[in-house]
Parts: structure tokens; sequence; C-alpha cells
């Protein structure tokens, strides 16, 4: 196994430096016999090199990102409400099902999903599940202020028990890179949705579903894809949306990466949508928020072609500009 996962890192340009190599021998070491809690900052590999252990096991396994799981998991609850003990007939299920299970961006934020997830780990790994989670943050750091918090600690405390807990460490962030770089994986075409996805599920744990909303200020707005770490948004589509500006200091404040598609150009008959746009840009560029653009240079310069908001159009355009460069991205 180590060789097949090293070997596939290097032929996609990643060195592997001592913490990355390090984590590779440990789960190798038992990675049918104990589970794994790694965490660290972003863009260290942690996604990367889970997949890759993940497709080297051949018994019967399930890839999860956190949103997903927590969401199959409350639709589960709603149909057994009538059952006692739902919790315990759901992770059953789940034992007989799978061997392996993989958590990717495991981070708790509510108290529903709090009061939840530690009790099945753990009823999951007495059922001898072997469970890989992926996270931001150590176990004892998640759900930081939250309602209830201890009782959730002291779950998260005895799941600890059952896993190698392992902070992958190093000063390349390789996703920042992928991303900077996406454009020039594509010299002859111009980048569709396709390619952004593609981008998306080599870089994040990526869902796919045929309808997204993301919640703001207790608000829904329309986007391509979100995950805990990223946020697709489409220009056409979310800056005709009724937002504003505490919406997108939100965004901006909890979203690592931030990438905007389906550009259109718009005259002065659509000032409110280049209004809101500015707005977005300078909240993102005030926080130094990663907004990729997947858009060519000339149709970034003519989004806007009325003059009304000209003065303020120079400035926001010279900003995308910058933000674009590796110097602003990494």
């Amino acid at each position: 196994m180590i060789k097949e996962i090293t070997d596939i890192l290097k032929s996609q340009d990643i060195q592997i430096d001592s913490a990355q190599s390090n984590l590779i021998n440990n789960i190798s070491k038992d990675y049918d016999t104990k589970g794994f809690y790694v965490w660290g900052d972003v863009g260290r590999g942690k996604t990367l090199i889970t997949r890759l252990i993940y497709n080297s096991i051949k018994d019967t396994k399930k890839s999860f990102h956190y949103i997903d799981f927590m969401q199959n998991i409350h639709d589960e609850l709603s149909s057994l409400s009538n059952k006692n003990n739902p919790l315990d007939l759901i992770a059953k299920s789940l034992s007989q099902k799978y061997k392996f299970i993989f958590i990717d961006e495991f981070q708790v934020e509510d108290i529903t999903d709090a009061m939840i997830i530690g009790n099945l780990l753990n009823q999951l790994t007495k059922l001898n599940v072997i469970l890989y989670l992926t996270s931001n943050a150590h176990p004892e750091d998640l759900y930081q202020n939250g309602l209830q918090r201890q009782m959730f600690i002291k779950n998260m405390s005895i799941l600890q028990e059952s896993l190698n807990v392992y902070k992958l460490d190093g000063e390349m962030d390789y996703r920042a890179r992928n991303i900077i770089n996406s454009n020039a994986k594509f010299p002859d075409k111009k980048i569709d949705d396709e390619d952004i996805i593609l981008l998306l599920k080599e870089n994040f744990a990526y869902s796919n579903k045929k309808e997204y909303k993301f919640r703001v200020n207790s608000k829904y707005f329309s986007c391509k894809a979100f995950s805990n770490e990223f946020l697709w948004l489409s220009f056409t589509d979310f800056f005709k949306e009724p937002n504003g500006t505490r919406d997108y200091e939100e965004m901006s404040k909890n979203k690592e990466w931030i990438f905007i598609s389906n550009f259109k150009n718009c005259d002065d008959e659509a000032s409110d949508i280049i209004r809101r746009f500015i707005s977005f840009i300078d909240i993102c560029y005030k926080d130094k928020t990663k907004v990729k653009l997947f858009e060519d240079e000339s149709m970034l310069e003519n989004i806007y072609t009325g003059e009304k908001l000209r003065f303020l159009w120079d400035r926001c355009y010279s900003r995308l500009l910058e933000m674009q460069k590796s110097d602003y991205l990494i």
C-alpha cells in the first residue's frame, strides 16, 4: 500500500514531506484494525491521502462528506421516528453494510448534529466499523462555544480511544497550488462546469447533488456547490437574488475559497447586480478571502459595460486582477 500511494502522489507532482510520509506509514501499519482521525491546516493532503487509502481497501466501504453523512442520518431518524432507539438501528444497519466508513471535512457546528454524531460514531466502533475522519481541527477543538458542548466532548473523548489521532503538518498548500494552476490544465478551451467539478473533486470533499442551497443569516441562496471549506457561486444567479453586505461578510468569514463562474455582460439596466458584485468583492478583498474567478480576462474586463458605476467598477476590476494572482491566493 505504501509504495502504491507514494507513487500516485509523485505522479501528481506532490513531493512527499516527512509529515505525509509518517501519516502514510502509520495508516498502512494497522489500517484494517484501528481507525484514524487526521487533522491539520487546509491543503496539506488530508483528503488526497485518505482517498488513496480508501481506493486501496477491498473490503466493504463507504465514503461520505460530513454534510451528506449528517443529512442521511437525519433522514433516517425521521423515517424511524416511531421506533425505539432509532440511532441504535441506524448504527447496526451501517455496520452490516460497511466495514470501513470515511467521513471527510468533519466539522460539527450544529447542536442537533453535536448531540447525535459522537454517540453514533462510538456505537459504530463498538460494532467493529473502522472509521477514517479528516478535519481542520483536533477533536477537542470541535464545536467551540456550542450549547451542551461538554456532552459532545465526552463522546469525542471516548471515540478517541478507538482512533489514532494524527496531525498532518506541512509547509506547502497543495490545494492552493492546484487551484491557482487550474487554467493551465485547459489551455485550449474555456473552462466549463464539468471542468470545475473535476477540480473540486480533486481538491475537496465534493458531493454530487442536483440542487444546492446554502444558508446565510437565516436565509437560503442558490449556489453551484458548497462544503465547509468552499462555496461555488453562479454570477448570473446569485447576484440577482436579494442578498447584501451582511450576507457577504458571513460568507467571506466562513469560507476559505469562493469560486465564481457563469459571468455575463451587464449594462446600466443591470446595475443592481453590479452593485452587489462590487460590494461582495470589496468585502472579500478586505478579508483577504480567496476568490477564484472562472472566466478569461477579456470577459472580466467587460462584465460591466455601463457608465453610472464606472468609477466603482474600475476599482473593482483592478482588485479582481490582483485577487487572481498567486501572491494573493497563497
